[in-house]
């Protein structure tokens, strides 16, 4: 068992000289700095100074008592965890202590071992509850930026529409007007498509997120979905100049999932592959079986992607940069989608890719098996 305290710090409170030497010797050993001091003032004062992850602390003493300790202590620090020690143990007295914010009671007499033990497990749940924080604020933190994000990216269109429209009510009734208005209405078009590229993103990514998008669990036949993609996307791909391959053998390759989540996930994944290839490029769609695994990859010949970015490729708003080449319109949101479908439906999504070379994205999803079909 790994007691080891490299680097935390321990405060000992406690009026008695030798439990304060007996703490000090005993987590000392295993990498604890410890610093213990005879009485509540002290002890807080230090407190204030050296930021302990952990107090151990003695209810009786003269002065200030433990409990008295234990309510200062957590206004010094909301988050310290406190171990209450005392040769006076009963029910009452450790109810009292953890209605005060204690993390644990140990009665006096105890060992090293037990006194080590309970330390380590107060700074394993300190280490989650610092890191639970961390996550809290990192998605707050998330949430606001996806709000700016959003906003903005609906702001931008709007504002060009709106300028648009505004050049085609000055517009006159001559046939060269004609012309500019078919312009430039075909420009309100292609923003509002935009827009509604955006809300249905971040619709979706919503449903997602709320456990609402991946509801059912029944037989899909991802050869008929993939070959639906391949169809749906032959025109994007000819206006992009590239071929479409489809390689899919004969026998039929149901899986286990969510019909709409499954043609969501492979329409991202196509309309990337065309997007993000070049001139002339190929984009390769097949599916293999494999362990009780159905083995979807959609390969393109495109600009690929940096070995440095593709830990980030799946993150929410992440886009790839590509300097020199012609921005890609899209939201950021794609990949991001994709990972939390195939999650949702206990698959796994991976990623291979070289710069000027090309990309291959593997989803592996659950084969059917009778019985299976359940909400």
């Amino acid at each position: 068992m790994d007691v080891s305290g490299e680097g935390e710090t321990v405060v000992v409170i406690d009026d008695d000289y030798a439990m304060r030497l007996s703490c000090d010797q005993t987590l000392a050993k295993v990498g604890y700095t410890v610093a213990a001091f005879a009485d509540g003032a002290r002890g807080l004062e230090a407190v204030g100074e050296l930021k302990p992850g952990l107090v151990v602390v003695d209810l009786k003493m003269p002065g200030l008592s433990g409990l008295e300790v234990i309510t200062r202590l957590h206004e010094i620090d909301p988050a310290i965890t406190i171990v209450v020690i005392t040769g006076y143990a009963t029910i009452g007295t450790a109810v009292d202590a953890m209605k005060a914010g204690a993390y644990d009671f140990l009665p006096k007499p105890f060992s090293p071992d037990e006194l080590r033990l309970i330390v380590r497990r107060g700074f394993e749940r300190r280490h989650l509850q610092l890191e639970s924080r961390r996550h809290e604020v990192e998605r707050e933190l998330q949430r606001r930026r996806f709000v700016t994000f959003v906003t903005h990216q609906l702001k931008t269109p709007l504002a060009a529409v709106h300028q648009y429209l505004d050049v085609l009510r000055e517009l006159g009734d001559d046939p060269e007007a004609a012309a500019k208005r078919r312009d430039w209405l075909g420009r309100c078009l292609a923003r509002t498509d935009e827009l509604r590229r955006i809300i249905d993103d971040w619709l979706t990514l919503a449903e997602l997120q709320g456990g609402t998008f991946t509801r059912q669990r029944v037989r899909v036949d991802l050869k008929e979905v993939l070959a639906r993609a391949a169809t749906a996307y032959e025109g994007l791909a000819a206006q992009n100049n590239v071929t479409l391959a489809l390689e899919l053998p004969a026998p039929a390759y149901a899986i286990r999932g969510d019909p709409t989540c499954v043609s969501v996930l492979f329409d991202n994944l196509v309309t990337n592959a065309i997007k993000y290839n070049r001139a002339g490029g190929r984009v390769s769609i097949r599916a293999v079986e494999a362990r009780g695994e159905i083995v979807a990859e959609v390969t393109d010949t495109g600009v690929g992607v940096a070995h440095a970015a593709l830990p980030f490729l799946f993150d929410e708003f992440f886009r790839v940069r590509r300097p020199g080449r012609p921005r890609v319109e899209g939201t950021g949101l794609g990949l991001a989608i994709c990972r939390r479908i195939v999650t949702e439906m206990g698959g796994v999504i991976e990623v291979e890719s070289t710069e000027d070379v090309g990309s291959t994205f593997r989803v592996r999803l659950p084969a059917w098996a009778e019985g299976a079909d359940a909400p």
